[in-house]
Parts: C-alpha cells; sequence; structure tokens
C-alpha cells in the first residue's frame, strides 16, 4: 500500500565535503527549503557520521522530526541512494518510516559527577591506558559477570548492530527484534564468553574495579567520559527517532543484506 506522509516542509543539512555541498547546490532550486525550527521533515546530506551529528542535534534540542538521508558520504548505511531529477518531495512521501529508539547511558565519574548521554549505535567502555580493563557486569539487578577482563565492553542497538559492534564480532540484530546485543571486546577472562543477547527492555550495568589503577571511559556514539565508576544503560522510549527509507532500501532490509556479505 502507497505511502503519503503529507510533509510539504523541508529543511536542508549538508556535511561539509565537496560531494555533499555539490549536491545541496543542485537541490536549492527543487524545493522551497525552510529552517528546521519550522520543517515537517528534514533531508540531510552525507555519510553515516553526519547524519547521527543531525540526529543528536534533535535529541539534545528536544525536537525530533523525521529525517531522510540522502549518501553523500562513505558507507551510507542510513541513508538512501541519490538520484538527481527525482521529484524530492513526492518521493520523500512514499517513503517508509522506520523508528529507531537509541540508547540513555547514565554514567557516574571517580569524582561523584553523573553525565547522561544518548547514544544511536553504542555505549561502549573502553580502557584507558595499557592496562586491561575490569569490570563487573550485571543485567536487571543481578550480576552475571563479577569481574570481565578484557579491552572493554559495549551495548548495541539493532541500528548500531553493524558498526563498531560488527567489528567486535557481535551479532547483527533485525530492526524489529527489541533486542539489546552485549559484546565483549577482545576479552581476556572470561575466555568463552562471547557475549549475550538481550531483550530490550533490560536494564544493563557496569561497575569499574580497580580504577585507580586500570581507568576506564564510557563513549555514548562519539560522546566520551573519562574515569568513570559504574554506567547504567537502557533504551529511552520517550526519543524515539524517525529514519524514512525509500521502498526496497529500507534499514531493516540491509541489517539482512549485510548478515549474506561474503
Amino acid at each position: 500500500m502507497a505511502t503519503n506522509h503529507g510533509f510539504k516542509r523541508l529543511a536542508l543539512a549538508m556535511s561539509d565535503t565537496s560531494r555533499a555541498q555539490d549536491t545541496a547546490n543542485e537541490l536549492r532550486d527543487v524545493h522551497d527549503w525552510v529552517p528546521i525550527e519550522e520543517a515537517d521533515a528534514i533531508v540531510v546530506l552525507g555519510g553515516d557520521g553526519f547524519m547521527l551529528h543531525i540526529l543528536h542535534s534533535m535529541l539534545d534540542s528536544g525536537r525530533i522530526i523525521p529525517t531522510y538521508g540522502i549518501n553523500r558520504g562513505t558507507v551510507g548505511f542510513l541513508m538512501n541512494n541519490y538520484r538527481a531529477g527525482v521529484k524530492l518531495l513526492e518521493k520523500i512521501n512514499r517513503s517508509r518510516a522506520i523508528g529507531i529508539s537509541p540508547l540513555r547511558m547514565e554514567a557516574t565519574t571517580q569524582d561523584g559527577m553523573k553525565h547522561v548521554e544518548c547514544a544511536i549505535n553504542e555505549v561502549s567502555l573502553l580502557r584507558e591506558t595499557r592496562q586491561t580493563a575490569k569490570l563487573e557486569v550485571s543485567v536487571d539487578e543481578q550480576v552475571r559477570i563479577e569481574e570481565l577482563v578484557g579491552d572493554g565492553v559495549l551495548v548495541s542497538t539493532p541500528a548500531g548492530s553493524t558498526a563498531y559492534n560488527l567489528s567486535a564480532n557481535g551479532p547483527i540484530l533485525p530492526l524489529d527484534s527489541a533486542l539489546l546485543a552485549l559484546t565483549p571486546i577482545s576479552p581476556f577472562r572470561p575466555r568463552r564468553w562471547r557475549g549475550a543477547i538481550l531483550p530490550d527492555r533490560s536494564t544493563i550495568r557496569f561497575k569499574v574495579n580497580e580504577p585507580q589503577k586500570r581507568p576506564v571511559a564510557a563513549v555514548a556514539d562519539q560522546k566520551e567520559i573519562r574515569d568513570i565508576a559504574d554506567v547504567s544503560i537502557e533504551i529511552a522510549r520517550d526519543s524515539e527517532l524517525t529514519l524514512l527509507f525509500d521502498p526496497g532500501h529500507s534499514l531493516d532490509e540491509r541489517i539482512v543484506s549485510e548478515q549474506f556479505v561474503v
């Protein structure tokens, strides 16, 4: 069944790469663009990194609108292909909407300061020095691993499961799976533990053991907080984002396809 979102007012955001800037110049006369504050949806020109930047900007501002990405970067996993001459507004109104709920990270540093950040792809805990990290891992207030020793650990959303999580040998999660991936990064002990797949209603907590000798940083997508004492992670259900994809090129299809790349 055909979709018609009814968007009329579009905003345009572009990265500073030459490809994005050239495409922006091509599109300036295609539509009567409005400021983001007045838009029904936003068109993003760039790659996945710039898309994450725009999505985080909306989370920070509290004004979240549907986002249609056009790949003018490198990877473009979150983006659509660019076709010159296509009626952009009609194309966007026929697109498929995919909802993505980010992670909310609450981190407490060694000096007692609390920090709250959101992550669309993953939250990772990483050793700060040559010393391996030692982490206690709890799920829903039950300690599951008393001491995980290694370079660190990450929690990934389905949308981020093909990014850092996949590089760390974590599982690819279908977008509608309602699951989270808990993946160790270069684990030393327990040697046989390769991670876990958890319901996305779970609350995951990490406590840093021996923090003075083995300091650990927490990273929510690209936001880093150093010298942490403990971190709690859960889905931010009140901050759902909406990505728009052309028919046949939706994010859930890309996640499935990624599992058959050889």
